[in-house]
């Protein structure tokens, strides 16, 4: 404020009395800055004896009327000279004015071709300098990218240099593009110079055109190493390049402001104390045509002194103030003005200031510049007696030099059990905030390596993709690309396009993608469980073999001699019949295939071979289909299983009604945008056609999704993290499959980082110590909530309830109930069958009929006695009635 107070009086004090010369000022629209420093110099260089006093128009130099109409007003002014920018469509018409008018006019604009008298050209030369660096390099093939509009004087030495010493030089017009497609003009370019192997690349244009196509150079991944870049004009340093300084990249340029100079400091003072809003650009650094608008009101201020001091007649007569008149009057004392200006020399902010005969500069310095890790920095500098000398060549090896005293920027994301949130987190600050397993790894790193760090939360929350379009890289990836941090330590994978545009450190942890699901529901036993060990077939054949082999039984024992036999009587008895009897009827053979199969036995075996072998092949049926029922039986009903209906990604390729999507910018989904593979390119056209959209923003949407899906969505996910949800509440998710792929997570740094190397060594030294182990055991199962998971044992045994085997007893109710049903028929049965022949034989033996013929029978002498008391046809049946009998198990007699 005291300075702008005291600058404010000079100027005050400068337009009290004191002499006064008209000078014209043309500025571009746009040029804030440049006007700026125009004021400040006239401020500046304005003595209480002399001063200078402009005249301002702003116009757009593209456009020769609109030069014109500004040329002749400045003119009838009678202005002694003009300051002013001019482009290429301008330059003639400003030229030819100050030819004929005599008028001098001083511009810090892109030299001009031809010998022209009148003009002072405030810009140096910049031929000389970058044939100089193009020869230091040993370049002998690039690609040169020029703006027509700063004229073609340049692009000429280029090619006759390159004619002499056989470059191969691929010259390309950059000035002619439209600014609604120069963006993707500017890509295409590039992608079609990364075809030719150009690698090698200098840029012949104005600032603000360098900045638009570094930029698209940066969202393409052309800013790594193996590519050379040459900024083709003198403010390296005026452009933002942050976003490029860390990509790997060699970036060369000239500097024509030396900020280490004392002169340029001391005015650096001054210019960072004004007020923005007074003097609109101040704010920012300022830019080498700015110094030389300012250097160029030193200029003339030291020609119009001189000529003063002269008493040198320079007023204006006549005619002399019609620009228009025809024939043209020149002003007599214009070359007399043009003399002064060119006989000045004086220092400046751009160095050394003094012209030859045709108003170029000689005997300037150029500083060269490269770019490095931690900003511009001079190699060397040129000029026109000792041309190229380099300085220094190499600076700043891997190491952590300089970083000491540096807080570095960690980027990393909020992802459980990463990077989490303490509960009261709101109580602590910065690092303190923070827990997790990243940040226990981000702490350890900083120990080792003994410095300073910050942890910064992503601010898009990704970790990082490049868009298909803008080529722009997005989350903690492009911080690191574009300069907004040092370090990324997060669960970022390693891969192949994000190591083309950072640097990874060993993996400190390695996983693959899997599967997540949501957790089916245990099956629990049912009641008929105990048939779950052979499946429906089986059982049904079973029944039909055991039916069959009864029937065979009953037929081989019918057709076979050796299973009839006559029947016993008892105690030494007398036969009762002669007829033989064969104990596998059909019921008896059916007891006997059941018993067998039991593993119970029966009372009755086969005598002939042929029931032999029946039986021999029944046992060992049943004795394979009991042992292999009984080894599974266990197993079904002491264990809980959840039927899971996705076992692998084939599973999930093959089907469309379980949705899965991954993670939207993150290596899972590049990973199968990129594969070749025919199931994952499958899932890959699934996913991204799939509506609605299968994609999630972060994790916790992914794995919320799984959740509420009702088993209808699965998640593709780093198996690091799977493991983890598992085991977190409400415990309702589940990994299925195998890994699909196999990789790490890497601690990310920018190309050419000095924090490289010694993070690469923590993490060898942390993972040979054990270290990384015992955190990952510690955020992973220590504090799981689930229990700890036996990877050996995937389904929980445990004791048998009255569930698993209710079943069982079921059915032995359900047998001692149909045996007492049965046993109650068979008394009613056999009692009313017994009442009834006992009705039988009692009204026989009452009848007269039978009693006559016992009389007569007894009183005959001539007969011998007949026991048979009854007549055959009413003597009881006692084969039939025994054979009724045995039907039911007591004998064996024949049906």
């Amino acid at each position: 404020m005291k300075l702008l107070f005291v600058v404010t009086l000079l100027w005050r004090e400068a337009l009290c009395g004191s002499p006064s010369v008209q000078i014209g000022g043309l500025f571009p629209r746009g040029a804030d800055q440049e006007y700026s420093a125009f004021r400040v110099g006239m401020v500046q260089f304005g003595m209480t004896d002399f001063r200078l006093t402009p005249h301002i128009d702003n116009l757009e130099v593209a456009n020769s009327f609109a030069v014109t109409n500004c040329f002749c007003s400045q003119f009838s002014r009678g202005v002694y000279a003009i300051f002013g920018f001019y482009d290429k469509k301008s330059v003639n018409t400003i030229t030819s004015f100050c030819e004929t008018l005599h008028v001098s006019f001083i511009t810090p604009s892109f030299p001009a071709e031809g010998m022209n008298q009148f003009v002072l050209q405030m810009r140096p030369d910049i031929k000389g300098p970058l044939v100089s660096l193009v020869e230091y390099y040993k370049w002998e093939k690039f690609a040169y990218l020029y703006d027509s509009d700063r004229g073609l004087s340049t692009l000429q030495v280029i090619l006759d240099t390159a004619a002499e010493k056989k470059w191969v030089v691929t010259a390309i017009n950059v000035g002619n593009l439209k600014d609604e497609r120069k963006d993707e003009a500017y890509r295409s370019l590039f992608q079609d110079l990364e075809i030719r192997k150009e690698r090698r690349i200098i840029l012949d244009c104005e600032q603000d055109k360098v900045k638009d196509i570094m930029e698209q150079v940066i969202t393409i991944g052309r800013h790594v190493k193996g590519y050379h870049y040459i900024i083709a004009n003198l403010g390296f340093v005026d452009g933002d390049l942050s976003k490029i300084q860390y990509g790997g990249a060699n970036v060369s340029g000239f500097q024509i402001v030396d900020f280490d100079d004392p002169v340029v400091a001391k005015f650096d003072q001054r210019w960072e104390a004004l007020e923005e809003k007074e003097y609109p650009g101040a704010d920012a650094r300022i830019r080498y045509t700015s110094a030389l608008t300012y250097d160029a009101v030193n200029v003339m201020t030291e020609a119009f002194r001189f000529l003063h001091k002269q008493r040198i007649d320079m007023s204006r007569r006549g005619n002399s103030g019609d620009c228009l008149a025809n024939p043209a009057v020149p002003w007599a004392q214009g070359v007399e003005i043009e003399r002064a200006l060119k006989q000045v020399r004086v220092d400046g902010l751009t160095g050394n200031i003094q012209f030859d005969q045709y108003g170029k500069r000689i005997n300037y310095s150029v500083t060269v510049m490269e770019l490095k890790n931690n900003g511009p920095v001079k190699i060397g500098y040129w000029n026109e007696v000792d041309k190229m000398v380099v300085t220094k060549s190499d600076f700043y090896p891997n190491d952590t030099s300089g970083m000491e005293n540096k807080t570095v920027i960690v980027s990393t994301i909020l992802e459980a059990p990463y990077v989490m949130l303490k509960k009261n987190s709101e109580l602590f600050q910065d690092n303190d905030r923070y827990e997790g397993y990243c940040v226990d790894l981000a702490a350890e790193i900083a120990k080792h390596c003994g410095i300073r760090y910050q942890l910064k939360i992503v601010g898009d929350g990704k970790y990082g993709a490049r868009d298909a379009e803008t080529k722009i890289w997005n989350g903690m990836v492009g911080e690191l690309v574009y300069g907004k941090a040092d370090i990324a330590v997060a669960p970022l994978t390693i891969t192949l396009v994000r190591e083309e545009v950072i640097d990874f450190s060993k993996p400190f942890m390695s996983l693959g993608i899997s599967i997540m699901i949501k957790k089916p529901q245990k099956s629990k036993p049912g009641v008929f469980s105990f048939l779950d060990p052979l499946a429906y077939e089986i059982w049904m054949c079973i029944v039909f073999a055991y039916i069959g082999v009864s029937v065979v039984l009953f037929l081989v024992s019918r057709f076979s001699p050796y299973e009839w036999t006559l029947e016993e009587p008892e105690d030494g008895a007398l036969p009762l019949t002669t007829e033989s009897t064969n104990e596998f009827g059909i019921f008896n053979s059916l007891w006997f295939s059941l018993g067998a199969f039991m593993r119970q036995g029966c009372d009755i075996s086969p005598r002939s071979l042929s029931g032999r072998i029946v039986g021999g092949v029944w046992w060992f049926f049943t004795l394979i289909i009991i042992s292999s029922y009984t080894a599974n039986l266990a197993a079904f009903l002491t264990v809980e299983r959840m039927v899971s209906p996705i076992e692998s990604a084939e599973d999930l390729a093959k089907q469309t009604d379980i949705a899965y999507g991954t993670l939207d910018s993150g290596s899972t989904k590049e990973f199968f945008r990129r594969s070749k593979i025919a199931l994952f390119d499958k899932m890959w056209q699934y996913m991204k056609s799939a509506e609605p959209s299968v994609f999630v923003k972060k994790t916790s949407e992914g794995v919320l999704r799984v959740r509420k899906s009702k088993g209808k969505y699965a998640y593709l996910l780093e198996s690091t993290m799977n493991e983890y949800i598992e085991q977190r509440k409400p415990c309702d998710t589940m990994k299925v499959g195998g890994n699909l792929d196999s990789k790490g997570y890497g601690i990310a740094t920018p190309k050419g980082s000095p924090l490289r190397v010694p993070i690469n060594l923590v993490v060898l030294k942390l993972n040979e110590q054990g270290t990384l182990d015992k955190m990952k055991n510690k955020w992973w199962y220590d504090k799981g909530e689930c229990g700890f998971k036996d990877s050996t044992n995937k389904e929980k045994t445990s004791a048998l309830s009255l569930s698993n085997v209710a079943g069982v007893f079921y059915i032995l109710v359900g047998g001692l109930g149909l045996a007492m049903m049965v046993a109650l028929v068979e008394f009613c049965y056999k009692s009313r069958a017994e009442a009834k022949k006992m009705k039988v034989a009692a009204n026989t033996l009452s009848s007269p009929q039978n009693t006559g013929n016992y009389t007569h029978t007894l009183s005959s002498p001539q007969h011998a006695p007949n026991f048979n008391l009854l007549s055959p046809s009413h003597q009881p049946n006692y084969a039939t009635y025994k054979e009724g009998y045995n039907v039911y198990g007591i004998e064996s007699v024949k049906i």
